[in-house]
């Protein structure tokens, strides 16, 4: 039983899917840090990088928009017979943000622009038709395209999203029309605009929810703010009148501690990640790409050696996918399985994590099994991720995940007070504050022993919660 539940606030809206009471998906939208992505905005070009066929776009926000362009020729008016032209510095071009901002980098933008309904995806320069490659039966995909057809208009594109599937004509011709005009106005807004001004601004997290997530398998939809749920109700009862009574109101105090969700979205942080089996994964992240450790862990199996393995195997390919979906983790992924000698299996597992990829709403691939034995899989990355979001850079380790250890500092200090009593004796000694953890380690070494011998100077250690691990301060008395 697949559902969702939305939790409210005014500074953070959040949403959770669950299937079978398992968290598969998660969301959520702060109101001072909205997303950009899907935003349409005018801008105009602040540089030409020919050797890159790129060029960067000022769209009125902080850092300026990467647009590539390919040949290094755009349209000069935003349909798909207009007549090309070189990219100019300072020329107007309309883009749309297909990737938020990510640290030192600005937003991605691109000029194949898309607009989002409930059924179909309006492309407003690329002429042709495409169908959702999850709807599978032939019959109906030959239907949805004729319906389509007849109303695309000229010079335009439609994408057949999933949600159009068994739906009505009417409803989908709709859709359509009601992208048309949200495009005209767009055109039309952009006239009056200035250099850089936003045309078109995404759906907020509730409406995407309906629109995106609320699909014909999920049984239910659980609001706890009422004014939000009324909302909701409105527009189901426009787009989906028979998915209206699927929407419910959660009068409790916490949908999601009530629902055991609080935990599972607590655990997203760690680096460890249980198997029901008894193995483990471990899943670090560097700046280049995301590795993934398989470990057998407490798992010893009651069958061969190769059977066993063979089960974990696919028990965290499983809990890979799901973990890659909540975390948002994009770009490249290497995973480090269990080697298996048999070339069946191998192929068994790779199609398990196919069948996984196909399902995910962002674009993943399963590349193959490298010469070293990991799996190479890449996904698309778009919004910023739950990590960039919930967390900032450890202000002790600075993001390296690890601070300097007691002897580790100790020696360091030892290093210290000699560059100092070369130039300057301290005859009272000196006073080292660390942190409590720390302190207490050091005062059970003898490692300023040497420094008494040498320097006739005592080091007072003292612990203080203000100075944070990894960290100290050395003064003279």
């Amino acid at each position: 039983m697949k559902k969702i539940y939305v939790n409210v606030m005014p500074e953070e809206t959040r949403m959770a899917i669950t299937d079978d009471g398992q968290l598969i998906g998660l969301e959520l939208e702060r109101a001072n840090s909205a997303h950009l992505v899907g935003n349409i905005y005018k801008g105009q070009v602040q540089n030409v990088l020919k050797g890159m066929q790129a060029a960067f776009v000022d769209i009125g926000q902080s850092k300026n928009a990467f647009l590539y362009v390919g040949n290094g020729k755009v349209a000069t008016e935003m349909r798909s017979d207009a007549p090309r032209e070189n990219i100019t510095l300072g020329q107007d071009v309309i883009v749309q943000i297909t990737k938020d901002e990510v640290g030192s980098k600005g937003p991605r933008g691109t000029m194949h622009l898309t607009i989002p309904g409930r059924h179909v995806v309006l492309m407003p320069n690329s002429a042709y038709i495409g169908i959702s490659h999850r709807i599978d039966d032939v019959d109906e995909r030959q239907r949805l395209h004729d319906i389509v057809a007849e109303v695309c208009p000229a010079g335009m594109g439609i994408i057949i999203r999933t949600a159009a599937a068994g739906q009505p004509a009417e409803s989908i011709t709709s859709d359509i029309r009601y992208l048309v005009r949200v495009w005209e106005e767009i055109m039309a807004k952009s006239k009056r605009a200035g250099h850089s001004a936003l045309l078109y601004r995404d759906a907020d997290l509730v409406i995407r929810i309906v629109r995106d997530y609320f699909t014909d398998d999920v049984d239910r939809m659980i609001i706890d703010d009422e004014k939000t749920y009324k909302r909701v109700r409105d527009l189901v009862k426009t787009v989906s009148p028979q998915a209206e009574d699927r929407i419910e109101h959660y009068s409790g105090t916490n949908i999601f501690k009530d629902n055991g969700l609080s935990e599972a979205i607590g655990n997203l942080n760690s680096r460890i990640v249980e198997l029901k089996s008894g193995g483990f994964l471990v899943i670090d992240k560097t700046e280049a790409m995301t590795v993934i450790d398989v470990n057998t862990g407490s798992f010893v199996g009651d069958l061969n050696l190769a059977d066993t393995v063979y089960k974990l195997n696919i028990e965290a390919a499983d809990e890979i996918m799901r973990q890659l979906r909540l975390r948002d983790i994009g770009g490249m992924i290497l995973v480090d399985f269990i080697d298996m000698e048999q070339e069946e299996q191998n192929q068994e597992l790779l199609e398990r994590l196919r069948q996984w990829a196909a399902a995910d709403r962002s674009k993943t691939n399963v590349v193959d099994i490298t010469a070293l034995g990991l799996v190479e899989i890449t996904r698309r990355k778009s919004r910023k991720n739950l990590d960039s979001l919930l967390y900032c850079q450890c202000p002790a380790c600075q993001g390296a995940g690890a601070v300097m250890s007691p002897e580790s500092i100790a020696i360091k200090v030892c290093r210290d007070i000699r560059r100092v009593e070369a130039n300057h004796h301290a005859p009272e000694g000196y006073v080292l504050q660390l942190h409590t953890q720390a302190a207490n380690e050091i005062k059970t070494m003898d490692i300023f022993q040497n420094l008494k011998k040498e320097f006739g100077v005592v080091v007072e250690v003292k612990s203080s919660r203000e100075i944070m691990p990894g960290c100290y301060n050395l003064t003279q008395k």
